[in-house]
């Protein structure tokens, strides 16, 4: 799914054959056992996990009012700490699960972090009704970017490529 078309949710994607409904329940119900906590714990209620073949690499929670840190949410925490636990920023091979429908951030992460699979439990509609309203984000992105109501302004000095040009000649440079 783009990020344009993100509107409106749409049917998973098909899924490996050693993925079944009881492996996606058992990690869906541990992605909602750490939004509770978290939620006992003053945080968001948002919990996920990153999985690869059944084995957990590693868990997130929501920690957006704990760390002062508007992009700790519960999938991008998960996803940090995956790349650490594995050594690698590329997740590929894993599933994150999340109890929540991953918001644009957290769906950029993913798609970054090149993980497989992105499975949730709650959609964007019970998030709104529970004081979590990103709807507007998702409509945001299939608007004109002059329409939006944060100014995102490209001002372009002569020497603006520099980096991407240093970049592409750095002999020791990690593509990703």
């Amino acid at each position: 799914m783009s990020l344009v078309d993100a509107t409106e949710p749409t049917p998973a994607a098909p899924r490996g054959d050693t993925v079944t409904d009881a492996d996606d329940a058992r990690w869906l119900a541990r992605t909602i056992e750490l939004a509770v906590e978290n939620v006992a714990n003053g945080g968001g209620p948002f919990g996920a996990v990153v999985v690869r073949g059944d084995e957990l690499v590693a868990e997130g929670q929501n920690r957006v009012t704990a760390n002062l840190d508007p992009t700790a949410h519960a999938e991008v925490t998960a996803i940090r700490a995956a790349c650490q636990a594995v050594g690698d920023f590329s997740l590929a091979g894993t599933t994150l699960y999340t109890s929540c429908e991953p918001c644009p951030l957290c769906l950029s992460a993913s798609l970054w972090a090149r993980v497989d699979r992105v499975v949730y439990a709650a959609d964007r509609h019970d998030a709104a009704r529970g004081g979590f309203d990103d709807l507007e984000f998702y409509e945001l992105f299939a608007r004109d970017r002059s329409t939006w109501d944060l100014p995102v302004d490209e001002v372009r000095p002569s020497n603006a490529p520099a980096p991407f040009e240093a970049w592409a000649t750095h002999d020791h440079r990690t593509d990703y």
